[in-house]
C-alpha cells in the first residue's frame, strides 16, 4: 500500500506540474530575472529587412479570396515583400483564384505530398534573408510581419513565432470555445517561455525563421513547424513569442473536426519527440530541456497515463484503507469526470455551457493523446491531413 501511495502522489505531481505548475514555476523564475536582469529590452520596428512570404493552400476556393484580400492589406513596403503561395495538390478553383493577382507567386504542383514537402519547394524560390510561413485559412492583423521582422535585430533570434487567435462569433460551439482557452493559456506560457529563453516549438499558423537557418524537413514530417522551429534552437538560435502579430482563425466547426486536428498532432508529437531527442539532453540544453520537458513532454507522454493511474490507484486505497482524505480526493476526481461528460453530451447538442468547457477540453485533450500514439505506433498517421470544418463566422 505504501508504493501505492507513493505512485500516486508521483502521478497527481506530474498531472499537477504540467499544466498549472510549470506555469507559476515558469512566471516566478521570470521575475526573478526580472528583478536582477531588468525586462528583455524592447524592440523597435524600424529594422524592415526584405521578406518572403509563404501561404500554404489546399482547395481554399470557399475562402481564398477573403485571404488574399487580408494579404494586400498587409503594411509592409511593397519592394520588400514577396508573396508566394503554394496550392500543391488542390483540386478546385484555389490556384487560378491566386494566378489573377500579378503581385504573387504562385507554385502549384498536381500532386500532394503534405505540407512539409511544399514548404520545403517552396523555401528553393526564396531570396529574402527572413520567410514567414502562414496557412490560407487564417487572417493576418495589418502590422503582423513588421512586429515579427523587429527582433531579426538580435543576430540571437534565429525564429520568431506569432499568436494565435481563435475568432468568436454569437453561435458560439463547444469546440471553438474549448479551442479559445486553451490558446489563452498556451499564449500565457509562450511569453514567458520566450522571455526566460525561447518558446518551446512555433505554431504552423505563423511564424518565422531565417532562411539561412531553414532545415530541409523530411517529407513524412506530420508536425514541421514544430520541428523546424526547434532544430533552428538546437543550433543555439532561441524563437521568440511576439503576441502583436497574430494568426486569426475561426475554431472547428464540431467536437469530431477538433479531434481529427488534435490525434493528427499527438501522433506527430511522439515523432516528433524522435526527431528531436536531442533536446532530452538537460546537461548539454539546461534550460531549453527544462522548458520542452515541462510544457510539452509531460501533456504528450506521462500525463495521460498519470490521469487513469491516479483514478485506479486513489479507488484501490479506499478499498484497503479508506479514509476521509482519499475518499474526497475520489470524489472531486468523480465529479470532474461527471462534468466532462455532461459537456461532452451538451457540446454534442450545441448547447452552451461554459463552465463545462474546461473539464471536457482537458479530458478531450488526453483521450486524442492516446489515440494520437495508437495511430502513431500502427503508422496509420498519414502526413497528409484531413481538413477539418471550420466554423464560420456569422
Amino acid at each position: 500500500m505504501y508504493i501505492l501511495k507513493i505512485i500516486f502522489w508521483v502521478s497527481l505531481f506530474i498531472i499537477v506540474y504540467s499544466y498549472l505548475g510549470y506555469g507559476i514555476l515558469l512566471y516566478f523564475i521570470v521575475t526573478c530575472k526580472r528583478l536582477f536582469f531588468g525586462k528583455n529590452p524592447r524592440t523597435t520596428s524600424v529594422f524592415q529587412p526584405p521578406v518572403a512570404l509563404i501561404i500554404s493552400a489546399y482547395n481554399e476556393e470557399d475562402f481564398i479570396a477573403t485571404k488574399i484580400r487580408n494579404t494586400l492589406e498587409l503594411d509592409y513596403p511593397e519592394n520588400k515583400l514577396d508573396i508566394i503561395f503554394i496550392t500543391d495538390g488542390s483540386t478546385d478553383n484555389t490556384p487560378d483564384m491566386v494566378k489573377a493577382y500579378n503581385k504573387f507567386t504562385v507554385l502549384h504542383l498536381p500532386e500532394r505530398k503534405g505540407k512539409s514537402a511544399a514548404m520545403n519547394r517552396a523555401i528553393l524560390t526564396v531570396k529574402q534573408p527572413i520567410v514567414i510561413f502562414s496557412d490560407a485559412n487564417t487572417l493576418l492583423n495589418k502590422d503582423c510581419i513588421r512586429e515579427i521582422v523587429k527582433h531579426y535585430a538580435d543576430p540571437k533570434v534565429g525564429g520568431v513565432a506569432g499568436e494565435k487567435k481563435i475568432l468568436s462569433s454569437t453561435n458560439l460551439k463547444a469546440a471553438s470555445a474549448g479551442e479559445g482557452l486553451y490558446w489563452k493559456y498556451e499564449s500565457f506560457l509562450k511569453k514567458l517561455d520566450s522571455e526566460l529563453y525561447s518558446v518551446v516549438g512555433a505554431a504552423g499558423e505563423l511564424f518565422s525563421v531565417r532562411t539561412e537557418l531553414y532545415e530541409v524537413l523530411n517529407e513524412g514530417t506530420i508536425i514541421e513547424d514544430f520541428v523546424l522551429s526547434l532544430r533552428i534552437c538546437l543550433r543555439g538560435y532561441v524563437i521568440k513569442y511576439e503576441p502583436n502579430a497574430f494568426a486569426m482563425e475561426t475554431g472547428s466547426d464540431s467536437m469530431k473536426d477538433e479531434q481529427k486536428r488534435k490525434v493528427r498532432i499527438s501522433a506527430g508529437a511522439f515523432q516528433a519527440m524522435g526527431m528531436l531527442k536531442e533536446l532530452f539532453n538537460v546537461f548539454k540544453y539546461p534550460v531549453l530541456s527544462f522548458q520542452f520537458i515541462s510544457h510539452r513532454i509531460l501533456r504528450w507522454t506521462l500525463c495521460p497515463i498519470c490521469l487513469v493511474l491516479v483514478f485506479i490507484l486513489n479507488l484501490l486505497i479506499i478499498l484497503y484503507e479508506g479514509g476521509l482524505f482519499y475518499t474526497s480526493l475520489f470524489l472531486i476526481q468523480g465529479l470532474f469526470y461527471l462534468l466532462s461528460t455532461i459537456g461532452w453530451a451538451f457540446a454534442n447538442r450545441n448547447i452552451k455551457i461554459k463552465t463545462l468547457y474546461i473539464p471536457y477540453y482537458f479530458l478531450f485533450m488526453n483521450i486524442s493523446v492516446f489515440m494520437g500514439f495508437n495511430r502513431f505506433y500502427k503508422k496509420q498517421q498519414t502526413v497528409l491531413w484531413e481538413k477539418a470544418n471550420r466554423r464560420k463566422l456569422a
